[in-house]
């Protein structure tokens, strides 16, 4: 399977440096993701607010990664699969 939306990656610039919403209200997180649709930094499902997946379902941007250091994977949220970013 191919994900469908990889023509709406942009060339993104983090909106924060760490989760955005989290930063606003005081919250934490354990992992930061990017979408890369605008570049919103959020956090993930294993943190409280789960700020990346929230940024989805408000937006319909399909595409995060991971901005861990040294991982190099996304996740198309619409096509639910993993995506390898080690090539772009």
């Amino acid at each position: 399977m191919i994900c469908k939306h990889l023509n709406q990656i942009e060339d993104v610039t983090p909106s924060a440096k760490g989760c955005e919403d989290c930063l606003k209200t005081g919250g934490w997180w354990v992992h930061l993701r990017m979408c890369m649709t605008c570049g919103h930094m959020g956090c993930c499902d294993s943190s409280p607010n789960k700020h990346a997946t929230k940024h989805f379902h408000a937006t319909k941007h399909p595409v995060m990664r991971s901005m861990e250091p040294g991982e190099d994977w996304g996740w198309c949220y619409v096509d639910q699969m993993e995506l390898d970013f080690s090539k772009r």
